[in-house]
C-alpha cells in the first residue's frame, strides 16, 4: 500500500561539518545517499521529490524541486516553500537526506497520528525532528512570513501553527550523518 502523500527528501544543506556534500556520499550499496533514500522509499510513495538548491550537482534522474530563485538562504523553510509552490498536494511528507535510519514504518506512525494539524512532527527522546514530518499547505503562510523575517527556527513555526508531536522512543532512527565520524559509524 502506498502512502497518500508525496515524499520530499531535503538534500540542499551546506554539509559544512561533513566537509563535502552529504547528499552525494555513497551509502547502502548506492552511489549516493540520495539515491539510497529514493530507492528504499519508492515502494511506499507514489511520488518522491528531491528538494535542493540546484539539481546540477546530481548526475542521476529524479523528480527535483529546486529552491525558488527569489530565496538566497539555505534553510528547510525555503525547501518547504519551494515544495508547496511546485507540488499540487496539500500535504507532503518530508525527510532529511542524511537520516538513513528513519523507515517507512515511522512515516506510518506519523500518518496514523494525523489529526489534520498543520504539521505532524516526529519527536525523539532528545527533541523535535522537524525534517521527519508531514506538513500541510495551511502552514505555508506562516513559513513564508518567517522566511521573510529570516527566522528559520522550527520552534518559531510550531508556535504559530497547529502541530501534533509524535513520540518515538528510539533515538537511533533520527541519527543524522553530519560529520565524517558519524558517516563512518553508519557505514558499519
Amino acid at each position: 500500500m502506498k502512502f497518500p502523500y508525496p515524499l520530499v527528501i531535503f538534500a540542499g544543506g551546506k554539509s559544512s561539518r561533513m566537509g563535502r556534500d552529504k547528499a552525494l556520499l555513497p551509502f547502502g550499496g548506492y552511489p549516493t545517499l540520495t539515491e539510497y533514500q529514493i530507492a528504499r522509499f519508492t515502494p511506499y510513495f507514489e511520488k518522491i521529490y528531491v528538494g535542493c538548491k540546484s539539481r546540477e550537482k546530481f548526475d542521476f534522474e529524479a523528480n527535483f524541486i529546486e529552491d525558488l530563485p527569489q530565496y538566497d538562504d539555505s534553510a528547510p523553510h525555503i525547501g518547504l516553500i519551494s515544495a508547496f509552490e511546485q507540488i499540487k498536494s496539500d500535504t507532503i511528507c518530508v525527510l532529511s537526506v542524511d537520516t538513513p535510519f528513519f523507515e517507512a514504518e515511522h512515516f506510518q506512525k506519523l500518518l496514523e497520528a494525523d489529526n489534520r494539524a498543520d504539521a505532524v512532527v516526529a519527536q525523539s527522546p532528545k527533541g523535535n525532528q522537524p525534517l521527519c514530518a508531514l506538513y500541510r499547505r495551511t502552514a505555508l503562510p506562516h513559513i513564508k512570513a518567517l522566511a521573510a523575517a529570516k527566522q528559520y527556527r522550527f520552534a518559531a513555526l510550531f508556535e504559530r501553527i497547529s502541530t501534533t508531536f509524535v513520540a518515538f522512543e528510539d533515538e537511533k532512527i533520527f541519527t543524522n550523518l553530519n560529520t565524517p565520524e558519524e558517516y563512518a559509524k553508519a557505514m558499519l
